[in-house]
């Protein structure tokens, strides 16, 4: 039998918790978890437990914000006014830039 795979507090976790998402928002959390740095199962647990989420910047993060500047200056070039911007594009704005703010603070 193989050895039983520990958390960072020595808690093994046997639990398995499924939800249903639209693609919609299943694109918006992958987008969030790549910024984040973090495996999509601690991004998540430390969201709905509302622990407050750190990111290190590391290459998997510089990765993640690059991807997803990217993206964001695709999609505003594509429109054509403002309005047009979604939500979920401006929650992930808002996140990418203060992840990047953050880190220009620490530098």
């Amino acid at each position: 039998m193989s050895e039983k795979l520990l958390d960072k507090k020595g808690r093994f976790r046997s639990i398995t918790i499924g939800f249903r998402v639209s693609p919609e928002e299943n694109e918006q959390i992958s987008r969030m978890v790549m910024m984040s740095g973090l495996t999509k199962q601690d991004y998540l647990t430390n969201n709905m437990l509302q622990h407050s989420i750190i990111v290190q910047g590391n290459p998997r993060v510089y990765k993640g914000l690059k991807t997803q500047m990217e993206a964001i200056c695709r999609e505003l070039s594509r429109l054509s006014a403002a309005s047009e911007i979604s939500t979920e594009l401006s929650e992930v704005m808002e996140t990418a830039f203060s992840i990047l703010a953050d880190m220009n603070k620490e530098e």
